[in-house]
């Protein structure tokens, strides 16, 4: 294969800043406090999102753009992050340039640390709609109320109801909202006390269906986790990953990022026409190796950058895929442009503290 074409995209999110007040388990992107306090550049935005829109409109018939509509996780595009209420001036000229370019089924995510009060949230809830915002994705999880009280997340469900509608209110994920709402949970929950409280039933309600086993969470949650040699996965490739056209993502360095492929860059997104007229390969060797498959990418990191299998096992192809790409960041950082952001790597080396792929892993 000698170019990788992806498709247009017909659903997008947009990341405002990686910067969060939490610092999730299971976080895929590896948000935390200690990110750069870095946001996007609005004219910048303005440029993706038009590109995007044109994109869009290969998909929709005309009236999706003239008018509200039910949201979906796969639909539109969605502004997030790290947190996008940390600053909430720049979410809301983010939402002017998104409602002036006629970006359709527009939403922001929240960990809603921020809803103190049914005042503060409704005011801000109300802003955001006459501005053009069409919906909410409210974060709901054994790992947010670790650093959110559960009160402010369910004040923030009520409201958004109130204001967007029903259905333009994307709780995610509903399982645990009404597990929380049985439970009776109040302020925040320790992971380990609410393993407690669901006792044998941790199986289903942290099954990989839900919580993606996927960057920080493949370190921090392996232990709920089967695992697996490298082999297991050598099969397995990740073209489809690569070239999907619904839910991409625009980082706040506006990296082109392929699905969830955190870490992983197909170009800058403002010169989107040249990412979907195909990368040359012979440029992008790491992404060369995961249209092959996991078995090449781990050879390639074997023969030329000394890694060495995690005794440990691997709970996922994205877990494998990650901890190859962690170790050829650390002996070739700026070889590969397509590792990108650099601060992702750099962030996740300082949370697990020491060098990984080297006589077993972590």
């Amino acid at each position: 294969m000698k170019f990788l074409r992806p498709r247009p995209p017909l659903s997008a999110g947009v990341f405002l800043t990686y910067r969060c007040c939490c610092e999730c388990r299971h976080c895929m992107y590896v948000c935390s406090p200690r990110w750069c306090d870095y946001w996007i550049d609005l004219a910048g935005l303005r440029v993706v999102l038009e590109k995007l829109v044109s994109c869009f409109r290969l998909y929709y018939p005309p009236e999706v753009f003239h008018r509200r509509r039910l949201l979906g996780l796969n639909y539109g595009l969605h502004l997030t992050g790290g947190e996008p209420f940390l600053r909430y001036d720049i979410l809301l000229r983010a939402v002017e340039v998104a409602k002036d370019v006629g970006v359709p089924g527009l939403f922001v995510e929240t960990n809603c640390f921020w809803c103190t009060s049914r005042e503060v949230v409704y005011e801000r809830f109300r802003e955001l709609y006459d501005r053009g915002l069409d919906g909410v994705l409210i974060s709901v999880n054994p790992f947010v109320i670790e650093f959110v009280p559960f009160e402010r997340i369910d004040l923030a469900v009520e409201i958004a109801r109130e204001v967007f509608g029903e259905g333009n209110v994307i709780v995610f994920y509903p399982i645990y909202y009404h597990q929380f709402k049985v439970l009776g949970v109040r302020g925040r929950l320790r992971f380990e006390d609410y393993l407690s409280l669901i006792g044998s039933d941790y199986g289903t309600y942290l099954s990989p269906d839900l919580i993606l086993p996927m960057g920080r969470a493949v370190y921090r949650l392996n232990y709920i986790y089967e695992r697996y040699p490298a082999k297991y996965f050598f099969h397995e490739n990740c073209l489809y990953d690569l070239t999907r056209p619904w839910h991409i993502h625009v980082d706040c360095f506006f990296n082109y990022v392929p699905g969830y492929c955190a870490g992983l860059s197909l170009g800058d997104a403002r010169r989107l026409e040249d990412i979907l007229s195909g990368l040359d390969l012979d440029n992008y060797p790491i992404l060369r190796a995961l249209t092959k498959g996991l078995g090449e990418l781990y050879r390639f990191a074997v023969e030329n950058y000394g890694y060495r299998e995690r005794k440990d096992g691997y709970v996922s192809k994205c877990h494998l895929c990650l901890d190859i790409r962690l170790h050829i960041f650390q002996e070739a950082r700026d070889e590969f442009y397509e590792l990108q952001p650099r601060e992702f790597y750099e962030r996740l080396l300082e949370e697990l503290g020491m060098r990984i792929g080297a006589g077993g892993g972590i």
